[in-house]
């Protein structure tokens, strides 16, 4: 793209863009005949159906001014906007700018909330109405696309509104999820397991583990080959929250809990990416957000 950044583009841009308004103003000129009394209509010498014509009448004049107005505004646009190469317009008017005095403004108006919030512990945060709405209205805007409206989740995307956490439930690891992204991985195991019939094997072992149905005789078989995935999951397959490795025991499936998805998760592998907010949100925005999530995930107040 460096080869269009000189000010020969520039001018050639500028250039097409007033012809072409020049172009429009010329052509309206040209159809702006009026005729002389009492002469006869021509046509065009376009005809159909024998005797349907084309009478080349001149555009009605309401028609013309709109055209005329249009022109107009577009050259006044042009000599206050930018719109002619590198020219800025004579307002000095930018995108950049715009947005630049519209965060101000809501800085000004909001930084003091955030900033109140900045200094309180996520619980405390929680537990306060106003805070939590905020929180809520953000989760809404920038995560509901993936965690749902109401934070459950879907296929790929962790329920956050149960207590099953891949990296921890902590207010202060929930935050860091949030501001620094995670990246989850599983590596193929099919080779580590001993080809397909181990996968299946190891499958059945994991489908044992929280009490669904499965094969008795391959689950037996697979506990001893399930060693190659204790380094992650851990010997007794409680997960490992410093890995974002999931707990095997309980009956909470980011990718699907049937034999098919186990057996695809062990022979594939899966890689999930949770993207950083931090640039994005800020360390204050993301901690109503946290405070927000890590309260889906407590017992109402009063609850035994």
């Amino acid at each position: 793209m460096s080869d269009f950044v000189d000010g020969f583009w520039s001018l050639y841009v500028a250039g097409i863009t007033l012809l072409s308004v020049i172009a429009c103003a010329v052509l309206l000129t040209m159809q702006h005949q009026k005729r002389a009394p009492g002469q006869a209509v021509g046509t065009t010498g376009h005809q159909w159906d024998e005797d349907l014509a084309e009478y080349n009448n001149p555009l009605p004049k309401w028609w013309m001014w709109l055209f005329w107005i249009t022109i107009v505004f577009g050259l006044v646009y042009f000599a206050l906007y930018p719109g002619l190469g590198t020219f800025k317009g004579m307002l000095g008017w930018t995108s950049t700018g715009q947005y630049q005095a519209e965060q101000a403004k809501a800085d000004a108006t909001y930084g003091p909330v955030f900033k109140k919030y900045a200094a309180m512990d996520i619980e405390a945060i929680a537990k306060d109405p106003q805070a939590k709405a905020m929180g809520e209205r953000m989760f809404l805007t920038y995560c509901s696309q993936c965690h749902g409206s109401d934070a459950r989740g879907a296929k790929g995307f962790p329920n956050l509104a149960d207590n099953d956490w891949l990296w921890g439930g902590e207010p202060q690891a929930i935050l860091t999820t949030i501001l620094e992204g995670r990246t989850g991985m599983m590596p193929p195991m099919g080779a580590a397991v001993g080809g397909p019939e181990g996968v299946k094997e190891v499958a059945n072992y994991v489908l044992s583990l929280s009490g669904a149905a499965h094969d008795a005789k391959l689950a037996e078989a697979g506990k001893a080959k399930f060693a190659a995935c204790a380094a992650c999951h851990g010997p007794e397959a409680k997960g490992n929250p410093a890995l974002g490795a999931p707990n095997l025991t309980d009956k909470v499936w980011l990718h699907g809990g049937t034999l098919a998805a186990i057996s695809e998760q062990i022979d594939k592998g899966r890689t999930n990416v949770m993207p950083a907010h931090k640039e994005f949100l800020g360390p204050e925005r993301s901690r109503l957000i946290a405070a927000y999530v890590w309260g889906l995930s407590q017992p109402p107040a009063g609850a035994k």
